[in-house]
């Protein structure tokens, strides 16, 4: 496939922090991509919470689904516009490496415990697993992933003025430009991923009977679809109904994405990469209408589906256990696996807060609630 001139180009590629030779059958985004796949982060996505922890359902997404998701459109969406779809995939499949257990319950927990000793963010966290926390090769911590992979995990939603404190110290190792945007490729990830968790919340929504489709009839995009799907789908049993609602929002919103990106293109004109990187506004883009109406459907979820009653109390739990779990072995890192507590050193310190973030951050689901049980339960052996 030709590549548009904006394109990120494998030519040009800063390479990586440990120089390696090329491989003689694929791109540096595509061995990028491989790495991401092979890695433990990755695999560890299967059991960790999008919105519903995993032993309550095995048809609600996943960390790891949701991701799939991700990169199947940012694929679409980069071969339509000319851009390096191996990267967009490498970016989508990477993007939610850092999530620690229990989706963004789990998250604020863990930042508000380690408040003290600078909080927590899941993109310096995934930043930090690719640099060095997977420990896969003799030659080097981390993934050693291209320049433009790292760039783009760092930067998909846009410059940081104020970047995490890992994120700042690992760019005086090697320079990300944070100032500036990050390429088209990693801007496409970032919008596939509202496409994905916006429609796909609604499906699990629907599915787990939080609402039903004349609770939705109303919202911008996914009334019409509805609609149309109705019309399309005359006396099918409700699921399939369900389907076809949310394949047409899914369409409607990446239709919307292509038209607004290839107008902001012809405008900008861009000759390069770096012209892209240099915008003063994101390039990929929803239109005015479709960003107003994604808000208003992110309004929605947040009301009835991610402070339903039923999910509040399942939130709940996640704070109490990732809470307790931090403070627990922050407070005394003997009670880490001895890997851990060596790196963990003295307790309450700055040194042994960073390890226990990566220790809780890297549980999932499922070993965060035995873990939990084994340090609180004097009936569960350790």
């Amino acid at each position: 496939m030709n590549l548009a001139p904006y394109a990120v180009c494998a030519e040009t590629s800063r390479g990586r922090l440990h120089p390696e030779p090329e491989a003689p059958t694929r791109s540096p985004w595509q061995r990028d991509r491989d790495r991401i796949i092979h890695s433990s982060a990755f695999r560890k996505l299967q059991y960790k919470t999008q919105v519903f922890v995993n032993h309550e359902g095995d048809f609600y997404r996943t960390r790891l689904t949701h991701s799939i998701e991700v990169a199947q459109i940012a694929r679409s969406v980069a071969r339509a516009l000319g851009l390096d779809e191996d990267l967009a995939e490498a970016l989508a499949l990477a993007h939610d490496l850092g999530h620690p257990p229990f989706g963004h319950a789990g998250e604020e927990a863990l930042n508000l415990a380690m408040k003290p000793f600078g909080g927590f963010d899941h993109n310096a966290q995934s930043l930090r697993i690719v640099t060095l926390l997977e420990s896969r090769y003799a030659g080097f911590d981390g993934l050693n992933l291209t320049w433009e992979t790292l760039e783009g995990l760092v930067k998909h939603n846009g410059p940081l003025r104020n970047p995490p404190a890992y994120i700042e110290d690992y760019n005086q190792r090697q320079k990300l430009d944070l100032g500036t945007h990050a390429g088209a490729e990693a801007q496409v990830a970032a919008l596939a991923d509202d496409v994905a968790y916006h429609s796909h919340d609604l499906d699990d929504g629907m599915r787990a009977r939080l609402f039903g489709p004349e609770d939705i009839s109303h919202l911008p995009v996914v009334g019409e679809a509805l609609k149309a799907a109705r019309i399309a789908s005359l006396d099918v049993p409700p699921p399939r109904l369900r389907h076809e609602t949310i394949r047409r929002v899914i369409d409607a919103m990446v239709t919307d994405l292509l038209t607004e990106t290839r107008r902001r293109l012809v405008k900008l004109a861009p000759k390069d990469t770096d012209a892209i990187r240099r915008a003063k506004t994101p390039v990929v883009a929803f239109s005015p209408p479709m960003a107003e109406a994604n808000q208003v459907i992110k309004d929605f979820l947040s009301a009835r589906m991610y402070r339903h009653w039923r999910v509040n109390r399942m939130t709940s739990k996640a704070r109490r256990v990732t809470q307790e779990l931090y403070r627990l072995l922050h407070a005394d890192p003997s009670l880490l696996p001895d890997d851990w507590r060596a790196r963990a050193g003295e307790g309450n310190t700055q040194r042994a807060a960073v390890i226990v973030g990566d220790y809780v951050a890297g549980m999932t689901d499922r070993y965060a609630q035995d873990e939990y049980r084994r340090l609180t339960d004097l009936a569960v052996s350790g």
